[in-house]
Formats: structure tokens, sequence, C-alpha cells
């Protein structure tokens, strides 16, 4: 079973990424991720140690996850929705290279690839715990790249708002300008 959903749909600046969680059959989500949730329900602090039961999860092999990118350039050049179908493909067929032997959650208006046996839920990540968690791995893993990144590119505070349209990044897109992580077909500046 597979649960996919995406963080960084709507920001300014930064990539988009998908993430999709790998579970065997009967495993209960909900169980042993106490809490889990949409993950913009939950602090920071809550989907980090959420994330880090992933990452332990993963390592002792009873789950699995990937996140995938598509970066700001990709986002303008194609567009949004193109950019996340193609990370929505590349993340699936990574866990999952086998298009038979396994079954898709997907939130929102998300697909797979059409060989996939799936099922897209309207507000999956708020009432899937597969999903949910999915949701976590990829809004942490974003957010934790925009840290990284706001070190290349202090002058935008990418730290605190993660790229998404905010007062203060406003008012330093107007005194510095676009950089190359800003998605241009998403700003307009008065």
């Amino acid at each position: 079973m597979l649960g996919v959903d995406e963080a960084g749909r709507g920001p300014l600046a930064g990539p988009v990424a998908v993430a999709v969680v790998a579970v065997p059959e009967g495993f209960d989500v909900a169980e042993e991720f106490p809490g889990v949730a949409d993950s913009k329900k939950l602090s920071a602090i809550k989907r980090e140690a959420l994330f880090r039961m992933l990452q332990t999860h993963a390592a002792a092999g009873t789950a699995r996850f990937c996140v995938e990118f598509e970066s700001a350039v990709t986002i303008d050049t194609d567009g949004i929705a193109a950019a996340v179908e193609r990370a929505v493909a590349r993340a699936v067929q990574a866990l999952a290279p086998d298009a038979t032997a396994v079954r898709v959650q997907l939130d929102g208006a998300l697909h797979a690839p059409r060989d996939y046996a799936q099922e897209t839920i309207v507000r999956g990540d708020a009432t899937v715990p597969l999903i949910s968690l999915a949701s976590i791995a990829a809004k942490v893993t974003r957010d934790r790249l925009m840290n990284e990144l706001s070190r290349a590119y202090p002058l935008y505070g990418f730290e605190k708002h993660k790229g998404y349209g905010t007062k203060a990044h406003y008012t330093a897109l107007r005194a510095h300008g676009l950089c190359a992580l800003h998605r241009r077909s998403f700003i307009h500046l008065d």
C-alpha cells in the first residue's frame, strides 16, 4: 500500500515536494504513528517527531518512503500541475516499480501513473493516516531543504516562511528582487 501527498504547491519560492510512503497491507499507521494527522494541522515539533518515527520504521524495514522535488524553474516552464504529476510518477515508480503489486492512495487531485490501482481521496491528508504520513514526509523534507537553501540566499528569510508569500517575504522581494529559487510565474509585485 502506498500513500501519496505533496507539500509546497503554493509558495513563491522553492521546489514542490511529493512524498510516497509504502507500508505492507494490514499495517496500522495510526497505531504505529500516534498523533499522525495532516501536516498542516501539526506543529513543526510534532511533524519532526513523526518523521523521525518514519525514518526509524524505514531503517527497520517496516516502512519505506521517497520524496521527489520539482524545481521552481520546472514549475515556471511546465506549470505546477505538470511538475507535481512528474514528481508523483517518479516517487511511486521508485517505491513500487511493479504496478500490479500495489495499491495507491493519493490526496486531493493527485494521480499516479495509469497502470497503478489507485484511489484519489479529497482531504485524504486529513482522513487517511497513510496519506497524512506522506504529507508529513513531504512537508518536513521540503522545510529542511528550505532551511538549507536559506544559507545560500540569506536575504529572503526562507528559514522562517519556507518560501510562502508572507509580508516579510514580499518586503525582501521588493528590496532585493528575485533569486534563482523564485517561481517567477507566481510573483506579482505592485
